[in-house]
């Protein structure tokens, strides 16, 4: 065996296609898109690159790929968090605990030489990005933009000594057995709320740009005390923005504002993996792209992918509102199923208020840490 930085253009290639090597038969896989794989490497693309650096590593057997990992180093997050830690990602290896123990030695030791004390993970590249090992519900495909891998990647890093830092949960509900209850009491919360002067409007996609700047200050307001978070630049949060924008329906974006000023936000995205899992090792041209524009009506799963609401504005039932109108317009477009994900395993008030309306857990994510040896 043997490891090689990915340094050129063809290694960062084979970098990205390496899970379809590795899934080749499994019906949960889904292919990530190629092109926004390739941004997400890309140094000068990704803002990410603009305070921090990540070294990617591929693992050969006699010149075949066998497994590929990436050594983080996010400045932000230990200035943030006051920390010293690094981060691995991009996780992927072939059932030999061998193979696995060379990448995450390799990793390991860069880490090391950067002088940082405990490595977390798995993240691509941050909390920010998808993170998460799946540890539970292997049994259906990932919804977008959330992780899948083997089943026995928790046992090879749990005997490499890296130990459960946090788990989160991905909720899973059915809109004939939400709690109707719920939903119909939201709407007496609404109007309380009005009185009150909190209001609800959808996002005006004509005002992207300027509703976006509202919205990353409520964004960075409402998660700075969750476990994990990294406050996103200015530049990572538009281009997170920028790349979701294709799939945002302003129905399910929704902000919540007292006297004008936003207070809250949720946003729900249609499932578009059950396209993306069609398409042919991540590849949208040349005729990928048709099967995503021409198929979203076959769309039934939504995920709720952010909910957020200001410190002070919590407990008024803000959130219930947000689920309810999710839901309400879910069932409008013929949208059966939804998705609630990730929410962290100690946030009992979000855990308590996606089961007030009928969703159950159904699958578990896992990060991980570990000390790294002098």
């Amino acid at each position: 065996m043997e490891i090689k930085e990915v340094k050129s253009w063809g290694d960062k290639k084979r970098f990205i296609d390496f899970p379809h090597q590795l899934y080749e038969g499994d019906p949960n896989y889904v292919p990530e898109i190629f092109l926004g794989q390739k941004e997400l490497l890309d140094d000068k693309k990704n803002p990410f690159f603009q305070h921090s650096k990540a070294q990617l590593y591929l693992a050969l057997r006699n010149g075949k790929i066998v497994g590929r990992i990436a050594a983080i180093r996010n400045n932000n997050y230990n200035k943030f968090a006051d920390a010293n830690a690094g981060f691995f990602g991009f996780f992927d290896v072939i059932e030999d605990y061998d193979v696995a123990k060379l990448l995450l030695d390799t990793a390991c030791n860069w880490l090391k030489n950067e002088g940082l004390n405990n490595v977390i993970g798995p993240a691509n590249f941050s909390t920010n990005d998808t993170a998460g090992l799946l540890v539970e519900g292997f049994d259906s495909p990932p919804v977008v933009m959330m992780t899948y891998n083997k089943p026995y990647y928790a046992d090879f890093l749990e005997r490499y000594n890296f130990r459960k830092q946090m788990d989160m949960l991905a909720y899973f509900g059915i809109h004939e057995t939400a709690n109707k209850k719920s939903l119909e009491l939201s709407q007496k919360i609404q109007d309380r709320l009005a009185n009150k002067g909190i209001t609800f409007r959808n996002l005006k996609m004509k005002n992207f740009k300027a509703e976006l700047g509202s919205v990353r200050e409520v964004y960075k307001g409402a998660w700075d005390s969750n476990w994990g978070f990294v406050p996103p630049t200015d530049a990572e949060f538009n281009h997170m923005a920028d790349g979701m924008k294709m799939v945002i329906d302003p129905d399910f974006a929704i902000l919540a504002e007292h006297d004008g000023r936003l207070v809250g936000f949720a946003l729900a995205v249609p499932d578009i993996n059950t396209i993306t899992r069609t398409i042919k090792r991540g590849r949208l041209l040349p005729f990928g792209i048709f099967k995503l524009l021409f198929q979203k009506s076959k769309i039934k799963l939504i995920r709720i992918i952010l909910l957020g609401v200001l410190p002070e504005y919590r407990r008024m039932g803000i959130e219930g509102v947000f689920y309810a109108n999710t839901i309400a317009k879910s069932a409008e477009k013929g949208i059966t199923h939804g998705e609630a994900s990730w929410i962290l395993d100690s946030n009992e008030m979000m855990k308590k208020g996606v089961e007030s309306i009928g969703m159950v857990p159904y699958k578990r994510y896992r990060m991980y840490e570990k000390a790294l040896a002098v």
